[in-house]
């Protein structure tokens, strides 16, 4: 298993709040998607990137009680980093579901201590 990013990703009731601290750092937004969660409602995340090459990943989630902030975690083999991060105790928040768009496939996957990773792999057009 290779990883090809890993960074915070803060999921937010009020997203626009929060890319406004990071714009004011000097981040800039770099990508923007909206997927639909495994419960059935939109997330739409945005992707920023500071000049010094730093990354924060700022997503829009209304029905959360309070923020929540992950460790984004892509990588090249979905398959290979779940079975690993299952082995070592961790949970899928969904069960057995996944987050699946036409560009990532993607978890929540919390650890027995309670800090969780966005378990995410980028599909990248061919």
């Amino acid at each position: 298993m290779k990883f090809t990013s890993f960074h915070p990703l803060i999921v937010t009731k009020d997203a626009q709040s929060t890319i406004a601290v990071f714009e004011a750092l000097g981040f800039e937004k770099r990508h923007t998607i909206t997927v639909r969660s495994s419960s059935g409602r939109d997330v739409t995340s945005v992707n920023m990137k500071s000049p010094d090459g730093f990354y924060v990943d700022v997503a829009q989630a209304d029905h959360l009680e309070s923020d929540l902030t992950l460790i984004r975690m892509n990588v090249d083999d979905f398959g290979e980093a779940y079975d690993m991060l299952t082995d070592k105790g961790f949970v899928n928040s969904a069960g057995d579901k996944t987050v699946d768009s036409k560009t990532n496939t993607s978890a929540m996957m919390i650890a027995p201590s309670g800090f969780a990773f966005d378990l995410c792999h980028h599909i990248k057009e061919q």
